[in-house]
């Protein structure tokens, strides 16, 4: 990090004042749920992890997808009293998370690997109808920023077909931030227009991938968001790799602004806490579950 990115200020018509930004006598601690990301290898024992946490929301990220899983995940969200907030669903192939091979290997933009990723994506709609999970969730991929980009062309019909498959279905598609400007995926999501395309709008990728600051994508995609991860971080200093992930609220996202805005939009989602710099452990996510609970009932 920089002293000069440290030092970047808002512009004035977006200094939201987190105290003026909270609705007077506002429930949104009943609705907004604060989870955690789960596998999906062993349903039982994950979900069950969920609840022993104390969490009432979860992620479930999958890969391969092994016969029954679907009514075993169903049977143990119900017994556990756990709220599936998406499927997240990647592959095959490799993705590397740089700015040097993420747009080649990264989503549904590369042609490489799209039919396989379409499919896959299709079994994961299939498994979210029959498991009671509303939505499925991935990163798509460094959505190109002109429209008339060949494979931004490509990339919105592919969607169009996606997204209506997954509408058929009763099925929500969620795309997460970071790869694109908050603009572009906003494009993106209208161009495709199938109805059924939201946001799950991480917090910290905006600055990782440097693209925006997270406040400001809000105006931009504020509407359009259902599910929150969250996570902290800073802005690259080598521009071949994304910026460093760090513990919340250390980085550079400004939660209590962030929190305050999305209360003003009547937010009902969920606020996921990822944790990409080592395995979850407990002790950090009731930590950061009760810093959250703090900015929603504040």
């Amino acid at each position: 990090m920089t002293t000069g990115m440290a030092a970047m200020a808002l512009p004035s018509f977006i200094n939201i004042n987190a105290t003026a930004m909270t609705t007077p006598g506002s429930k949104m601690k009943d609705n907004m749920k604060i989870g955690i990301i789960t596998g999906l290898d062993n349903p039982q024992e994950s979900i069950r992890r969920v609840r022993d946490f104390e969490f009432d929301a979860c992620q479930v990220s999958a890969g391969e997808f092994t016969p029954g899983i679907a009514g075993k995940l169903k049977a143990a969200l119900k017994e556990n009293d756990v709220f599936p907030v998406s499927l997240i669903c990647h592959g095959p192939g490799p993705y590397v998370w740089d700015f040097k091979r993420g747009p080649v290997t990264i989503g549904l933009v590369p042609r490489e690997y799209r039919a396989r990723r379409v499919e896959r994506l299709k079994q994961g709609v299939d498994i979210c109808a029959e498991a009671g999970v509303p939505a499925i969730h991935a990163h798509f991929g460094f959505i190109p920023e002109f429209p008339g980009d060949e494979l931004y062309i490509e990339f919105v019909e592919v969607m169009k077909d996606l997204g209506s498959y997954a509408k058929k279905a009763g099925i929500d598609i969620y795309f997460e931030t970071g790869q694109e400007t908050p603009v572009t995926l906003f494009r993106a999501i209208q161009d495709i227009g199938t109805g059924n395309l939201f946001v799950n709008y991480d917090t910290a990728n905006l600055i990782l991938y440097g693209k925006a600051n997270p406040l400001d994508g809000l105006i931009i995609l504020g509407d359009l968001i259902k599910s929150f991860h969250i996570k902290d971080g800073f802005y690259p200093t080598d521009p071949y790799l994304l910026g460093k992930e760090a513990p919340i609220p250390e980085g550079l996202v400004d939660f209590p602004k962030i929190i305050a805005y999305m209360k003003n939009l009547n937010f009902k989602g969920s606020l996921v806490i990822e944790n990409e710099m080592s395995s979850n452990t407990r002790d950090y996510l009731i930590k950061t579950k009760k810093y959250l609970e703090g900015l929603i009932g504040g």
